[in-house]
């Protein structure tokens, strides 16, 4: 199974947003059950966090989750928040300016383990040709 796009997107869209002036923002499904954020700034299942680097500290987007430290109601708190709660990131400025996820993308998708020696690396389908030479990429 292929690995999810949406960190590739978060971190493309965030540095965009950056390099344009704009305040990165983050909708998130404050009911992930994985989330660490204040939920008592959720509405209706959602909570919308300024990611900007002005609004936080030591942000990290990684394949698995963001995290950084914000400051909410002049108290500084540790955020930690998977991937898959990630529903979007836009401009606080223009909305339109921004990506929204399939919430479906995580369904089915193991995440590889974190040691590497848990790989099985045996090839089990009997097709012992190698891999067909020629471009992989395709215009969308």
């Amino acid at each position: 199974m292929l690995t999810p796009k949406r960190p590739y997107f978060v971190r493309a869209m965030h540095e965009w947003l950056s390099d344009n002036s704009f305040t990165p923002y983050l909708l998130v499904d404050a009911t992930h059950p994985q989330l660490l954020a204040p939920s008592e700034y959720a509405r209706e299942g959602k909570l919308v966090l300024a990611i900007s680097y002005q609004a936080t500290n030591n942000l990290m987007i990684d394949n698995d989750a963001l995290s950084f430290q914000g400051r909410f109601g002049g108290v500084s708190k540790d955020i930690w928040i998977p991937m898959q709660a990630v529903e979007g990131i836009y401009a606080k400025e223009d909305p339109n300016e921004g990506f929204f996820f399939d919430p479906s993308e995580y369904d089915g998708y193991t995440p590889p383990p974190d040691n590497p020696d848990d790989i099985d690396d045996t090839d089990d389908d009997g097709d012992d040709e190698p891999p067909k030479k020629g471009g992989h990429l395709k215009f969308v």
